[in-house]
């Protein structure tokens, strides 16, 4: 059997199959006694098939074919990688968010990609701990250009391209911090807000263990300064801490919900349930309208 290469980065970029899923896979290949599609290497390392290649690990007895492609650097393997993946049907919304980050990342900072040949490039080449303070670098007109193709591709805004690289430079930042979150962030297991992420991968190396400490502990980060808020005494974290606590756990329990859409009795009763929070938040919106803010 070919031992093909891992690279942490490429395998990074591929939304992880659930154990389900994984399981599903296997019996479909150990069904079929071979692989239907070729795996995608580049330079004897593995691009596209990580987790069928898993599975060959498992069962060596599998029949299985390489298809290799040319990439002239890794950041075009990277963007390759990112485009395919973004075919799929089934990603999440943040995992749509990363994968548009970081192709548009690597396109428009690879060699060639923003007026630079290789040589320049490599000179030029930016630290982990400094990529923070290229947001306030004006975007040439060759990253501009990146940035539509991608946008258009994708169905999105050009705004919301560029917001996406920041948002998987933050998430980039708390798997280094903390192992395991990003798998957690793009599943939608742990929600987390844009704007925290942006935050994060803004700041100077220093201050990042004091960001990840609040999107960690929602609990913890400074009161609003308002003078509203100053005599109210609302503390506006716990508010968020607790809804989202709600958001995690419907969503927790929505995935384990056996046969919901066809199991009439577990539709009804869910949907009783539902009715009655929407009622209990109801009161407070309605209060809330009520009163008139000064």
């Amino acid at each position: 059997m070919i031992n093909l290469k891992i690279d942490p980065e490429f395998q990074s970029q591929i939304p992880p199959l659930t154990d389900d899923e994984f399981k599903q896979l296997e019996e479909n290949i150990l069904k079929a006694g071979k692989l239907l599609s070729p795996l995608i290497v580049w330079n004897n390392t593995l691009v596209d098939g990580h987790n069928r290649y898993a599975i060959l690990q498992k069962h060596p007895e599998i029949y299985f074919s390489t298809m290799p492609l040319r990439f002239a650097n890794r950041e075009e393997a990277l963007a390759w990688i990112c485009k395919n993946q973004l075919g799929r049907r089934n990603l999440t919304p943040e995992q749509k968010k990363f994968l548009i980050g970081k192709q548009y990342s690597v396109e428009h900072r690879k060699p060639g990609g923003n007026g630079n040949n290789q040589h320049t490039a490599a000179a030029k080449k930016t630290a982990p701990e400094e990529l923070c303070q290229i947001d306030t670098i004006p975007p040439t007109a060759a990253e501009a250009s990146v940035r539509k193709q991608i946008a258009e591709r994708n169905n999105v805004s050009e705004s919301y391209v560029a917001r996406s690289e920041k948002f998987m430079r933050g998430v980039e930042i708390m798997e280094q911090m903390v192992p395991g979150m990003q798998e957690k962030i793009l599943s939608g297991q742990f929600k987390v807000r844009d704007a925290d992420m942006h935050r994060l991968a803004r700041a100077d190396f220093p201050n990042r263990k004091q960001i990840v400490h609040e999107i960690l502990h929602p609990e913890d980060r400074p009161a609003p300064q308002s003078s509203y808020s100053h005599y109210s005494g609302i503390n506006y974290s716990a508010l968020e801490v607790a809804v989202r606590r709600i958001q995690q756990d419907f969503d927790f329990l929505m995935r384990y919900l056996p046969k919901l859409p066809d199991d009439s009795y577990a539709k009804t009763e869910t949907l009783k349930i539902l009715k009655q929070h929407k009622a209990y938040m109801a009161q407070f919106e309605e209060m809330l309208n009520e009163k008139e803010i000064a």
